[in-house]
C-alpha cells in the first residue's frame, strides 16, 4: 500500500462529456448488436415474434441515439471535436511505426518487449478506433437508408440488398474491433489493468501508468502542471 504521506498522483485524461458520449455509444452498440439479431436473422425473429417486434422498435430508437449523441456532442464542444480529429489524423512518427511493428509481440510477451513512447493517442489505438468509427458511420448511414427506404419511401430491392450487406459488414467488423477494444480498455490485459477508470469512472489515470503507456503525452502534462494528487 502506498504511503499516505506521499499519495499517488493522477493525470486527468477524459472530460465528463467525453466519458458520457463514450458510455452512451458503447451501451448503444451492445444493445444494437443484440436487437439487430432479431432484425436481420429471420429464424430468430420467427421463433420469438413478440420479442422480435419489441426489438425492432428498440433497434430504431437506440440507433437514433447512437447517431445523435456523438453529433450533438461534437456540435456543443467544437474545440473538443477539433482536438479529437487532430489527435487521430496526424502524421505518424518513427515511434508510431515502431509501436505497430512491436504490438503483436508485445501482446504475447509484454515483459519481454519494450514499447516506444507514444503521444496521447497511440498509433495502434488510432488504427483500431479509426476502424470502429468507420464501421459506426457505415452502420449509421446504411441503417438510416434501410429505415427510411422501407417506411418513408420505397427503395429498390437492389439498393436495400446493398445496404443490408454494408450494414452486416459494418456490424461484423465493429464486433471484432469492439471486442479488442473492450479487452484492452477494460483492463483484462495485464499492462492495461485499471484502464476502465479512464472512461468509466473519473477520467483520470495514475501518473506511472500514463508515463508507461503514453510517455510523450504524460511528460508534457506533467511539465504543464496538469497533475493532481490522488484523493
Amino acid at each position: 500500500m502506498a504511503d499516505k504521506k506521499y499519495p499517488d498522483r493522477v493525470i486527468p485524461r477524459h472530460s465528463k462529456q467525453t466519458r458520457f458520449t463514450h458510455g452512451v455509444v458503447a451501451i448503444a452498440c451492445i444493445w444494437l448488436a443484440i436487437s439487430g439479431l432479431f432484425v436481420f436473422v429471420p429464424a430468430l425473429a420467427n421463433a420469438f415474434p413478440g420479442v422480435s417486434q419489441a426489438m425492432r422498435v428498440s433497434h430504431r430508437i437506440v440507433g437514433a441515439i447512437f447517431i445523435l449523441v456523438p453529433v450533438i456532442s461534437a456540435i456543443t464542444a467544437p474545440q473538443g471535436f477539433k482536438a479529437f480529429c487532430k489527435k487521430y489524423f496526424k502524421k505518424w512518427t518513427p515511434e508510431d511505426f515502431e509501436f505497430m511493428k512491436k504490438f503483436v509481440p508485445y501482446m504475447l510477451g509484454p515483459k519481454k518487449v519494450h514499447m516506444p513512447d507514444q503521444d496521447e493517442v497511440k498509433s495502434g489505438q488510432a488504427v483500431a478506433d479509426g476502424f470502429m468509427i468507420l464501421c459506426g458511420l457505415l452502420m449509421a448511414v446504411s441503417g438510416v437508408v434501410l429505415w427510411l427506404g422501407t417506411s418513408v419511401w420505397h427503395a429498390g430491392a437492389g439498393a436495400i440488398m446493398v445496404m443490408r450487406l454494408l450494414h452486416d459488414l459494418g456490424f461484423i467488423l465493429l464486433i471484432v474491433f469492439g471486442l479488442a477494444h473492450i479487452y484492452l480498455g477494460a483492463g483484462v490485459f495485464q499492462p492495461y489493468r485499471g484502464m476502465a477508470r479512464v472512461m468509466w469512472k473519473d477520467g483520470k489515470i495514475p501518473e506511472s501508468d500514463a508515463l508507461y503507456h503514453w510517455g510523450f503525452w504524460a511528460r508534457k502534462e506533467i511539465e504543464e502542471g496538469n497533475v493532481e494528487e490522488e484523493k
